[in-house]
């Protein structure tokens, strides 16, 4: 048993838990089970809620550029291609940032992002 919790409580296994957060799109599902789970550690936490940020500020911006760009006129074409590209470039930003954090956790380099993070997370 004490093999187990051993292994629980492994840096190793903690770096792990956080980089899984940083996967994109799929790293908010363990990013908000550890939140609503309440039992981690202050770390943990502020990971998760950095890394819930992250994903739901993206998903607002492609609903916001999805939903804009459906308009009906003269330029209705030339507006939904810009709004398409603009949400590819925002699209590209979040997968880009999520990998510019995962090289930093990597590198035990602190995980703040301004306007973002209220305190810088260190691994």
């Amino acid at each position: 048993m004490d093999d187990v919790q051993d292994v629980l409580t492994s840096p190793a296994l903690n770096r792990l838990i956080l980089f899984a957060y940083l996967v994109p799109v799929f790293g908010m599902i363990p990013a908000a089970w550890t939140l609503t789970r309440g039992k981690s550690d202050r770390r943990h936490r502020s990971m998760s809620r950095l890394a819930l940020t992250l994903g739901l500020v993206w998903g607002l911006g492609c609903l916001v550029f999805n939903t804009s760009g459906v308009s009906v006129g003269e330029n209705g074409a030339s507006a939904q291609m810009s709004m398409l590209l603009f949400n590819s470039v925002f699209t590209s930003g979040y997968f880009v940032t999520s990998l510019w954090l995962m090289v930093r956790l990597w590198k035990r380099q602190t995980l703040a992002l301004p306007g973002l993070s209220s305190t810088k997370h260190s691994s």
